[in-house]
Order: structure tokens, then C-alpha cells, then sequence
């Protein structure tokens, strides 16, 4: 019979520290030690483990060395998980931490199947996701140069009172200012190249999102999604990078706890508490919904803009679209009318868009 080995990895950046778990509740757990984080290392760790014929069972928690081990494990014929670390069961005096105990830990949670996979996306969908990650990292680039700039002119006294920053008028008057100083000259001058260089390298990261779309397997969602109010290209296509297959979510209830876009609870006994949303899974998806949300506040209709897009898209999608639009705005008005606070209703409007997310992307896979 078959022999199964659960293999805990703790990985980091240089090192692995393996531990070994036997089948069996009562199956012996030794440290294997501690080896390279390099294919190569990895390869002979999988021949030694299995010489014997053994069943290899590896596992290892998601982390900033991404996929790679996954990847080069399953290749080599053997199964391997990636753990969500923030569902790993901790109990309450644990107080000692130190990469042998944390693969310890992984080998004997994966034997006794309490540790929590995450999605593992294919390598096109991960440049796809780095892409957008590349984007959201320029655009904070981009705000953190406007600010710079911002916060030098105003120590010099200098204001832009005639309306809003950064259009074409305020770009106007920053070509107007100038220095005595050739240092505040000087300064100013670079200061406004790496707002400007900041901008094009943003631009240019959203017109590279937009030619690899056609490509992409995700791409019919991406466009499909883009009928929904609030959702535009580069929203759609962050959210849709950052979730991944939404064909993996049984229900539209799953996902919207995947987002973390449900309220916290704690109740015992008698006493319900009921708090804010647990903001668990990824923060920029759930951003992004945030502010698809805040669209709904006004009566529903459909922009010039949107009604381009929709005219591509199948009579379904285009239902589901319009659906959410009359139920949405209604459900705003109703949550404001008994008083909640227009945050709190905001979340409110973006769990349920989440459901209509998920129709969506059930029509989708349908039509595929």
C-alpha cells in the first residue's frame, strides 16, 4: 500500500526548513532540516523523500516568493498546496515562533486537513495580475510626486486657489512660476519631471492592460463586467486580476466573504453583535468595489460612455446590468431614508454588487 508523506515548507527568501509528517493521527513527525530555496535543492529534497515510493503531500503558506515551488512541485508529479496564512488554526498560547515550528505546524495541520488552499493562478494570469499590481504601484508613485511638488510650492507661498489641481489650467499656472534661486528653480523644475514622468508611466501601464486583454482567458469577463455601473476598464480588470476564476465561488454569498464585504460577528449565547464588514481577502478588490458603489447614489440611467460598451455586449449581460442599476439605487435611497451613515451604506451597496458580479460571471462561463 501506498505510503503518504505530508511535507511542511517553511520558505523564505535564501532558506526552506522542511518538516515530515507520516499518515496516521499518531504517525511520527520529524524536522527534515533546513536547504536552499533553489530549484535544484527542491528537486533532490522531492527524490529523497520519495525514494521509497512514498506519496508526497506538500505544502507551504502563500507568501512573497509566490508561486514557483508550487509550480516546480507539481511538475515533478507531486501534489503541492499553497495556505492561505491568515485561516492557519493558532492557539491562544502560542508564544514561541521559529521556522522549525512553523513547518512543524504546516506538516501536521495539511495530515490532519484543517489548512485553507488558496487559488493558484496560471502564469498568464499572473503577469496579467502583476500588470495591474505594476499600475497600482505608479498611480501611488503618481500621488506621492503631485504631493511632493505641492508641499514645496506652498512653503514658498506659492497656491493655487482658481480650482481644482492637476488640469489643464493648474497646469498652466505651475508653467508660470519661477524661482530667483537657481537651487528652487532647479528643484522645482525636477520636481515637476517626476510628476510628469510619473503620469506617462501610468498611462502607459493602462494602455498596455487594454492590449493584452483580447489575449487573456479572463478577458470576456473583464468586458462583461464593464456593462455594470462604476465598472470601467481598468476597475474590471483589477478586480477580475486580483480574484481570479470567479467559477470557483459556488455561491454569490462565497465570494462576498471572500472580499470581506460581510459584517463581523460576535455572538454568544443570548447577546448578538453584529460590527462592520471583516475586510478580510484582497484590499484592492474590495476598494474597487467600494468605489463602483459610490456610483449608485444617483438615479439609474445609462451614460453615453457606458451605453458604447453595452451595445457589444450579449441581452443577458445587459439585463443583469440594468437589474442591479434599478435595484441599487433604490436600496441607496432606502439605507439612507431610515438614517445609516452613507459609509456604512456604501458597503452595503458593494456586497450586493457582488452578487450581480457573480450572475455575471456565471453568464459568462455559459456562453464560453
Amino acid at each position: 500500500m501506498e505510503k503518504t508523506l505530508y511535507v511542511g515548507l517553511d520558505v523564505h527568501k535564501e532558506t526552506v526548513s522542511v518538516t515530515v509528517a507520516e499518515e496516521g493521527r499518531d504517525g511520527p513527525v520529524y524536522f527534515h532540516g533546513a536547504i536552499s530555496n533553489t530549484p535544484t535543492d527542491i528537486r533532490k529534497l522531492a527524490r529523497k523523500l520519495a525514494q521509497n515510493g512514498e506519496r508526497l503531500e506538500f505544502c507551504y503558506e502563500a507568501g512573497c516568493c509566490g508561486y514557483t515551488i508550487h509550480r516546480q512541485l507539481q511538475e515533478l508529479g507531486h501534489a503541492c498546496m499553497v495556505v492561505a496564512p491568515s485561516r492557519i488554526p493558532k492557539q491562544p498560547g502560542e508564544r514561541v515562533k521559529t521556522d522549525r515550528r512553523d513547518s512543524l505546524k504546516l506538516a501536521v495541520l495539511h495530515r490532519s486537513g484543517q489548512l485553507t488552499a488558496v487559488w493558484v493562478p496560471d502564469k498568464a494570469h499572473e503577469a496579467m495580475r502583476d500588470l495591474v499590481r505594476a499600475r497600482l504601484d505608479a498611480v501611488v508613485q503618481l500621488s506621492r510626486a503631485r504631493q511632493q511638488l505641492l508641499a514645496f510650492l506652498l512653503r514658498h507661498g506659492r497656491s493655487y486657489d482658481a480650482g481644482k489641481h492637476w488640469t489643464q489650467r493648474h497646469r498652466a499656472w505651475l508653467a508660470g512660476q519661477t524661482f530667483v534661486e537657481p537651487a528652487h528653480a532647479f528643484v522645482f523644475h525636477d520636481y515637476v519631471e517626476a510628476v510628469w514622468a510619473a503620469q506617462d508611466r501610468r498611462d502607459a501601464l493602462v494602455r498596455q492592460i487594454a492590449s493584452f486583454l483580447p489575449q487573456w482567458s479572463l478577458g470576456s469577463l473583464v468586458e462583461a463586467l464593464r456593462a455594470l455601473r462604476g465598472m470601467e476598464l481598468i476597475s474590471a480588470a483589477t478586480f477580475v486580476a486580483t480574484v481570479g476564476d470567479l467559477s470557483r465561488f459556488d455561491t454569490p454569498q462565497l465570494l462576498m466573504s471572500y472580499l470581506g464585504l460581510v459584517p463581523s460577528e460576535h455572538s454568544s449565547g443570548d447577546r448578538i453583535h453584529r460590527g462592520g464588514i471583516t475586510k478580510t481577502g484582497n484590499r484592492e478588490a474590495r476598494r474597487m468595489l467600494i468605489e463602483a458603489a459610490w456610483s449608485y447614489k444617483y438615479p439609474a440611467r445609462v451614460a453615453k460612455e457606458k451605453a458604447e460598451v453595452l451595445v457589444r455586449l450579449p441581452k443577458p449581460i445587459r439585463d443583469i446590468a440594468w437589474k442591479a442599476q434599478v435595484r441599487l439605487c433604490a436600496r441607496y435611497r432606502q439605507l439612507q431614508s431610515r438614517g445609516k451613515k452613507p459609509t456604512v451604506a456604501i458597503a452595503a451597496i458593494a456586497r450586493e454588487l457582488v452578487g450581480f458580479i457573480w450572475a455575471i460571471g456565471q453568464e459568462t462561463i455559459a456562453a464560453q
